[in-house]
C-alpha cells in the first residue's frame, strides 16, 4: 500500500480562461483516490492541491507538466508534504 501525500503545485503560463481548473478536476477524478482543489490566483497562476496516494499525485503532476493540458503551461513549481485532510472530493474554487 502506498503512502498518502499532499501535493501543492503552482502552474504558470496561459492557464486561466481556458478550462484549466475543470480539466484538472476531471484528470484528478480519472486518476481516482485524490481529493483537493484547483484555484485561480490573482497573478494568473493556478494553484492545485491534491492529497491521496503518492502514485496518483505524481500522475496528476506529470499531467500538469505534460503537453495534454488546456492553454499553455510554461512551468510548474511543486512542494510535497503530509496530508492535512478536510477535503470532500476534488473541487474547483
Amino acid at each position: 500500500m502506498s503512502e498518502d501525500v499532499r501535493l501543492v503545485a503552482w502552474v504558470r503560463g496561459r492557464v486561466q480562461g481556458v478550462g484549466f481548473r475543470w480539466f484538472t478536476r476531471a484528470k484528478a477524478l480519472e486518476i481516482g483516490g485524490l481529493s483537493g482543489f484547483a484555484l485561480n490566483l490573482d497573478d494568473g497562476r493556478v494553484q492545485v492541491v491534491a492529497e491521496g496516494p503518492r502514485p496518483g499525485c505524481q500522475g496528476l503532476l506529470d499531467w500538469l507538466e505534460g503537453d495534454d493540458t488546456p492553454g499553455r503551461v510554461e512551468g510548474v513549481t511543486e512542494i510535497w508534504d503530509t496530508p492535512r485532510g478536510g477535503y470532500d472530493g476534488f473541487a474547483i474554487r
